[in-house]
């Protein structure tokens, strides 16, 4: 949020930032050895003025945090000029336009708020997603138990039920499952591998046949099942529980389920001991949130 404070005059960031990087992909001098600092450096410090409007080492700093890992890699004394230059040319285009229009105070207010509650999640998130509870989270999803079950199945796939019990009859009868499956599977894709799917979880398979399967026993065959597709006879060869990815994997997915989970368990809090009054609903027209001109009244 900070940044889009900082830094919302992208054209001016264009203009700065990716000169400040090809400036240094061609330094490949050694940098001259730096002068000690004259001054003692803080938030305060003053490092440039633009018609009388100070722009400070804070600003420089807060700024700099933004910027995306690629230009925080370049040596300081360039990212320092390039920041500096950037916040100058940002002030320059600020003095040209009203700072106390409604528009601009409206901006600024939602910024600052969203800033805040920015700054809010930062304060509690860490001690509520720890490398502990990232672990117990994988360790809960991924456990034995909550593995999901693959299936490795083959399947002759005819237009009628009728055929399809001829083929069990001659299954039956001693006929090998692959060869009636290449003989008469209208699903040609399988049914040139003997009707062999290999392995898969229910859910990619039609209901009507993800449930079939499931509640075969291994080295059985089952009756004829109808599908969209036709009818199917269908052998289950083998199940297992499915391998859990490693931690490293399904870490970020880990840590974003956990995020959003603490976040809206504090939310869910505050919300609780807060005095929240809302404006009825059909009190205002909701078509008023594109009026732009309602800004300037």
């Amino acid at each position: 949020m900070l940044r889009h404070i900082l830094l919302a005059t992208s054209a001016v960031a264009v203009l700065t930032l990716p000169a400040m990087a090809q400036d240094a992909a061609a330094g490949d001098e050694a940098p001259a050895e730096a002068a000690a600092p004259a001054i003692d450096v803080t938030r305060d410090t003053v490092v440039a003025t633009v018609n009388g409007t100070d722009i400070t080492m804070g600003e420089v700093i807060a700024a700099t945090s933004q910027l995306p890992a690629e230009y925080r890699q370049l040596p300081p004394d360039l990212l320092f000029d390039g920041m500096v230059s950037q916040l100058v040319q940002q002030q320059l285009l600020a003095d040209t336009v009203d700072g106390d229009s409604p528009r601009v105070a409206l901006s600024l207010a939602n910024e600052r708020r969203a800033l805040l509650a920015a700054e809010a999640i930062s304060a509690f998130l860490p001690e509520a997603v720890t490398d502990g509870v990232v672990q117990a989270a994988y360790d809960a999803k991924y456990s034995a138990e909550n593995a999901q079950v693959e299936y490795d199945a083959d399947h002759i796939l005819v237009a009628t039920e009728d055929e399809a019990k001829a083929v069990i009859e001659r299954l039956n009868a001693g006929e090998d499952f692959a060869d009636l499956a290449r003989e008469l599977s209208t699903d040609t894709g399988s049914g040139a591998n003997g009707g062999d799917l290999g392995w898969f979880v229910p859910g990619m398979m039609v209901e009507p046949f993800a449930n079939a399967v499931e509640a075969m026993e291994p080295g059985t065959i089952s009756d004829p099942v109808q599908s969209q597709f036709g009818w199917h006879v269908i052998k289950l060869n083998d199940t297992r529980r499915q391998a859990p990815p490693p931690l490293d994997a399904v870490r970020a997915q880990i840590e974003g389920d956990l995020q959003q989970a603490a976040i809206q368990a504090r939310l869910d809090e505050l919300q609780a001991g807060a005095d929240i009054t809302r404006t009825e609903a059909d009190a205002i027209d909701p078509a008023a949130i594109f009026d732009l001109d309602l800004l300037d009244d």
